[in-house]
C-alpha cells in the first residue's frame, strides 16, 4: 500500500495489521455475538466481547510499543507520546469496533425486521434469520466508512488537544 504525494513522487505507508488486514474484522466480533445472542448460549456472546477487546487492547499495545521504539529526546516526551498513541487507538477502536457499528448493525436489523413486518406474509422465525442475515451481510460494507468516520471525527476534536498532537514534537 502506498499514499501518492504527486505523480513522481510516492511514500510507502507501512501496512496496519489490525485496520488493514482481515484481522480488522475481530473488532466486529461482538456484533457477531449479540447478532446470534437469540439463537446461541450465552457463552458465545461472552466469547465474542473477548475476542472483540483482546483485539482493542492487541492494536492499543501494538501502537504503544511502536510509539516508543521512535527516538525522543527526552522520557518525558517519550511518555506523553505513548500515552496519546495508546489513548487514541483505544478511544479510535472504542467507536469504530463497538460504538458506531453497534448502533449502525442494531438500525440495519430493526429497519430490516420493520419492512418485513409490513410488506411480507413470512413467519416470524424467517423473518428473524432474514434480520439476522441482514445485519450480518452488512459488516463488510460498513466497516471503511465507520473507520474513515471515526478518523475525521477524532482529527478535528481529540487529536486537536495539544497533549494528543502528533505535531508537538
Amino acid at each position: 500500500m502506498a499514499s501518492e504525494n504527486s505523480e513522481h513522487d510516492k511514500i510507502p505507508v507501512e501496512l496496519d495489521i489490525f485496520r488493514d488486514t482481515p484481522v480488522r474484522y475481530l473488532g466486529y466480533a461482538n456484533e457477531v455475538g449479540e447478532s446470534l445472542r437469540a439463537l446461541v448460549h450465552v457463552s458465545v456472546v461472552r466469547l465474542s466481547y473477548v475476542i472483540s477487546c483482546s483485539y482493542v487492547c492487541a492494536d492499543a499495545c501494538s501502537k504503544g510499543m511502536t510509539t516508543a521504539k521512535l527516538p525522543w529526546l527526552s522520557d518525558s516526551e517519550k511518555t506523553k507520546k505513548v500515552t496519546a498513541s495508546v489513548v487514541d487507538t483505544l478511544v479510535w477502536q472504542g467507536l469504530a469496533s463497538v460504538a458506531v457499528p453497534g448502533f449502525t448493525i442494531n438500525r440495519i436489523c430493526w429497519f430490516t425486521s420493520q419492512v418485513l413486518q409490513r410488506s411480507t406474509a413470512l413467519p416470524a422465525q424467517t423473518r428473524k434469520w432474514v434480520m439476522l442475515a441482514t445485519g450480518l451481510a452488512a459488516i463488510p460494507f460498513i466497516i471503511k466508512p465507520i473507520d474513515h468516520a471515526t478518523d475525521w471525527t477524532l482529527d478535528r476534536s481529540l487529536r486537536k488537544l495539544s497533549w494528543m498532537s502528533h505535531d508537538d514534537s
